[in-house]
């Protein structure tokens, strides 16, 4: 898929959430999205959790 339809498919989803849950739980259906996409990436290898986790704590990454 394009990332035009990746956005597509994402707005139209959350504009249902929007509809039936009201905008909190738009914002939570977001939320967990992307928490399961980051797990998703890190299970695959595509990211590098160390290397986020030492960013975020000031060292060096590279």
């Amino acid at each position: 898929m394009t990332p035009i339809a990746w956005g597509a498919t994402v707005g139209a989803i959350l504009a249902f959430a929007a509809l039936a849950f009201g905008f909190w739980g738009m914002v939570l259906v977001a939320a967990l999205a992307a928490v399961g996409g980051l797990i998703g990436g890190a299970v695959s290898g595509r990211i590098n959790v160390r290397a986020g986790l030492d960013a975020a704590r000031g060292r060096r990454v590279g």
